[in-house]
């Protein structure tokens, strides 16, 4: 019988930096007695974040959902959007915000992101836009998608949620689309506590972001639009300025525990892991299995539950589908998704941080073979 972890191994862990270093950056806020507002601290984030993701165009949110809203704001979308049902609740409900139809898409089978396939059938007179989302680390079919937004004359936005500073064959991944939002709460890989931005190439929008997340005002202070509170303040920023000179050595440290994971679970019969896109340089957001529950012995929802009495915590990443929402029981796109639906009931996003020893890799792909091995006597 293995014993349990004495401490609880959770699913993720936030990247922090040292606190040393941030008590420097906030003396400097402290000094200024600017706090918010577009200060400092922000531009210089936003400076090096431009360099890091490579982008044309940088704008700061207080979280990845306001930055998606508003960014789907300032390109005018309205109508239908064809999105995937296998993501956060977030990436759907700044549609109804909106006042968006969500056209729900079924996804990919391997990489679990849209299926590129799929979406031509799924356009309409009222289709505006194309919403797809990176998922875990892998990227949608970038390539097919552009092809149909031109055909059709979409815009793309993208949710880089998972995605933060990957590449694919050597060019960022925000280089693709119209639009990319990123996340920065404290479970990404990169983090500003709560936070979030879009990149994009249109330089026209900059200024209309601007106005949208400081209550539509413009630079001589006169209300030029409807707008919302949605600015990432200098606390935020400062710390978000730490954990960038960091995240190089986190990305090692997580392709350690990648390779470790992959080496000791490629053995165990009923698990898939989530495969990797060629040609990607990984953000190493999450690693996830999936587990086939007639050669594994047990379903996912069963290994989670006794994984817990182990003292490990893992979750069922994306559970529900979004497009299981009471509100969008009444659309017809939630009624042709079976490899979502097939998914969702089969992956695990397992303990997936720096932090992670060998040993304790080492000891959950134990547990899992331990729990595997039980199940077939």
């Amino acid at each position: 019988m293995l014993n349990r972890f004495t401490e609880p191994i959770l699913v993720t862990r936030p990247l922090l930096p040292d606190l040393t270093k941030v008590n420097n950056q906030l003396e400097e806020v402290w000094q200024s007695h600017w706090i918010t507002n577009n200060g400092p601290k922000s531009k210089e984030l936003e400076n090096s974040l431009k360099d890091y993701l490579e982008a044309e165009n940088v704008s700061l949110f207080n979280n990845g959902t306001l930055a998606l809203l508003l960014g789907l704001k300032a390109l005018g979308i309205k109508g239908e959007v064809i999105t995937t049902p296998f993501t956060f609740p977030a990436t759907t409900e700044v549609l109804d915000w909106l006042g968006i139809t969500p056209v729900f898409c079924d996804i990919d089978p391997d990489t679990l992101c849209i299926d590129a396939n799929k979406i031509e059938g799924l356009i309409t007179d009222k289709t505006t836009a194309i919403l797809p989302v990176h998922v875990f680390g892998n990227f949608c079919d970038v390539i097919t998608i552009q092809e149909i937004a031109d055909k059709y004359k979409l815009k793309i936005i993208y949710d880089g949620a998972h995605v933060f500073g990957s590449k694919l064959n050597n060019k960022s991944i925000s280089s693709y689309g119209d639009m990319t939002m990123f996340s920065f709460h404290a479970t990404k890989l990169f983090n500003t506590i709560e936070g979030g931005a879009v990149v994009f190439k249109n330089d026209r929008l900059k200024e209309k972001l601007n106005q949208l997340k400081n209550f539509g005002l413009n630079q001589n202070g006169e209300v030029e639009r409807s707008g919302l509170n949605a600015k990432l303040n200098e606390i935020q920023a400062s710390v978000g300025l730490e954990v960038l000179n960091i995240v190089p050595e986190e990305r090692v440290q997580r392709e350690r525990v990648r390779l470790l994971y992959e080496e000791n679970l490629k053995d165990i019969p009923g698990i898939r892991i989530i495969t990797k896109n060629k040609g990607v340089e990984s953000s190493y957001q999450y690693f996830t299995i999936e587990i086939e529950e007639e050669s594994f012995g047990i379903s996912r929802d069963k290994l989670f539950d006794k994984l817990k009495e182990f003292n490990i915590f893992t979750r069922k990443y994306f559970h529900p589908l979004c497009s299981s929402f009471r509100w969008y029981k009444h659309l017809e796109s939630t009624h042709h998704l079976p490899v979502a639906e097939e998914t969702v009931q089969k992956v695990l996003a397992m303990p997936y941080y720096g932090e992670l020893s060998n040993d304790d890799v080492y000891k959950i792909c134990e547990v899992i073979k331990y729990i595997h091995e039980r199940s077939l006597t």
